[in-house]
Order: C-alpha cells, then sequence, then structure tokens
C-alpha cells in the first residue's frame, strides 16, 4: 500500500457510510488508535518514514473497521463481508486481522499491537463522545478523566457501550484505566473540530 492509506481508508468509509454518527465514530476512533501507533512507533524507536507508515496504518484500520456497519450491520456479516471486500483488493492483512478482533463474536483474538489498540479504543471513543455530549458545551475539552470513570459506573448512561471492553481493552495494552481514558481523551481533544466536539458557548 502507499502513503495514501489513510485517504483511500477514509474516502472509502464516506462512500459506504451516509450516517453523521457512524462517520464520527470511525474518526474518533481512528485519531484514537492512531496516537496509539505513534506511541508504539516511538517506543520501538522508528524512523520518520516508518513512523508514518504506523500511524497511517492504524490510522486507517480505525476508520475502516466498522466502514461496512450501515449495509450490513448483522454479526452474521459484520465486520467479514467488509473485510472481504478489503481483502479482494489487497489491503494490508494486518488492517484486516485488527477489523476481524474488534469484534468478539468473530473467533480472531486480539494478538498485535493495532488488534489491541482497536478493540481497546472502540468502545471509549463512543462513551467519551457520549460525555462530551451531555455537557453544556457539547465539549470535549470539558471532559475529565475522573468524570469518565464516574459515568462508567452508572449504567443507565450510554447503556449500548460495553464498559467491559473499555477496562480490558486498556489492560491488553497494559495501562490502567486511567491511562487508557486519558490518552484517548487526548486525541480526541486534538482533533475536536473534525469530530464536531469542539462544543458551543454554554448558554
Amino acid at each position: 500500500m502507499d502513503g495514501l492509506l489513510r485517504e483511500r481508508a477514509l474516502a472509502l468509509m464516506e462512500e459506504w457510510t451516509a450516517g453523521e454518527s457512524l462517520r464520527k465514530h470511525g474518526l474518533s476512533v481512528a485519531c484514537c488508535t492512531e496516537a496509539y501507533g505513534l506511541k508504539e512507533a516511538q517506543r520501538l524507536g522508528l524512523d520518520a518514514a516508518a513512523t508514518a507508515f504506523m500511524t497511517d496504518l492504524y490510522a486507517a484500520t480505525g476508520l475502516l473497521h466498522d466502514f461496512d456497519y450501515e449495509r450490513h450491520p448483522t454479526p452474521e456479516e459484520h465486520p467479514f463481508v467488509g473485510v472481504a471486500y478489503l481483502r479482494e483488493r489487497e489491503w494490508p492483512e494486518t488492517l484486516l486481522h485488527a477489523i476481524l478482533a474488534h469484534a468478539d463474536y468473530s473467533g480472531v483474538k486480539p494478538e498485535t499491537h493495532l488488534d489491541k489498540a482497536l478493540f481497546a479504543c472502540d468502545e471509549l471513543s463512543g462513551f467519551l463522545t457520549a460525555c462530551a455530549l451531555v455537557k453544556p458545551t457539547k465539549s470535549i475539552f470539558d471532559v475529565e478523566v475522573a468524570g469518565v470513570k464516574k459515568k462508567m459506573k452508572d449504567k443507565g448512561f450510554a447503556r449500548a457501550v460495553k464498559r467491559e471492553d473499555i477496562t480490558n481493552g486498556a489492560e491488553l495494552l497494559g495501562l490502567s484505566v486511567e491511562e487508557h481514558v486519558g490518552n484517548c481523551l487526548a486525541a480526541m481533544q486534538a482533533s475536536a473540530d473534525l469530530l464536531g466536539l469542539a462544543g458551543t458557548p454554554a448558554a
């Protein structure tokens, strides 16, 4: 794959996904996974070119993890239809494996760092979005780690989000929940305008 991996992934996600909320979910997961790709590249001491490739791969994986969901939302089809489509077009197998591994019913377990990052960021990014949207300002900048932890204990809040996936994801990455929330929060704050979460002045 070439250096346009991220751009190609974004175009494909938008082609298959009409709904704004699902598009924003793909973008937010991409922001978080890319941040972990950068951390991993730095840990490995990669040079600039290798770092750019790794962050592009992580971002593309986040963008495409649910790209088939709108057309194929059932567990029988998602993410298998999308992965088959991508495999026919020779997308990297590392990306495909991570997409399969993010679905706990797929039979594919998270093995690589990319697998673990995608799994860890999927539910958390949605939860952080929900935490931002209940703020008077609807701003991700008004979300704090302690507040997120408190919301996680409130079973009535964002009840569709699997809390165990957030805690298990942090464990997969060798992090505390606080560290993981902080990392993803920082990544989403850095892309707040793109995600539509920069907020509006409180009334």
